[in-house]
């Protein structure tokens, strides 16, 4: 897993309220289990005409949101089934962060063990975050993950929860095996005191 300390980044607006797994990442592309190229498919059905060329007026498909590493994103954001792709799809499309006032449980769970840092704000907060993404597109936002911390434009600092471990994960760049794995000369030493 990527680590995650600091992200300096435009944000995209997809203000969609109850975006849920089958959104974000469509059931046919189910199938894989290969992570490499699911960036594409993330919101097929909304990125793309039937005969597979993108729809112009799309938020991801506009030149000023490409490159962006950070999702704002409406209320209950993931909801639906607990399809591990769906944070896939956004880390593979290059986003590091999702911004929103709710996610559900399972989605958020999936997405700190894969990389993607889903951040909780209040409804004010949204709010401001909405407003400056519309009256500035290019503006650009800090997450500092250690500080737990937007940073506005104007240097303003928007507090998020996250919890212990979860935080300490990503900071290190590590999975929930990879931070067992990290204790393996402990779990060796304790094995041979027991010989």
């Amino acid at each position: 897993m990527a680590q995650f300390t600091r992200l300096t980044s435009r944000v995209v607006p997809l203000l969609a309220n109850d975006v849920d797994t089958d959104q974000i990442i469509p059931a046919r592309f189910l199938k894989i289990t290969d992570k490499q190229g699911l960036g594409d498919s993330l919101f097929a059905d909304w990125r793309y005409n039937p005969d597979g060329t993108q729809r112009h007026d799309f938020v991801l498909n506009k030149p000023e949101h490409r490159g962006a590493g950070i999702l704002l994103a409406g209320h209950n954001f993931g909801c639906g089934s607990s399809r591990e792709h769906a944070p896939w799809a956004l880390t593979g499309f290059g986003f590091r962060a999702v911004i929103g006032t709710s996610f559900a449980d399972i989605f958020a769970s999936n997405a700190l063990k894969n990389g993607l840092l889903p951040i909780r704000v209040t409804e004010a907060e949204h709010e401001e975050l909405v407003n400056l993404t519309t009256a500035t597109p290019d503006a650009v936002i800090t997450v500092d993950l250690a500080d737990q911390a937007l940073i506005l434009p104007d240097g303003r600092v928007i507090r998020f929860p996250i919890d212990g471990f979860s935080k300490r994960c990503l900071l290190n760049g590590v999975d929930e095996l990879g931070y067992l794995l990290g204790f393996a000369e402990d779990i060796e030493a304790f094995e041979h005191s027991r010989k």
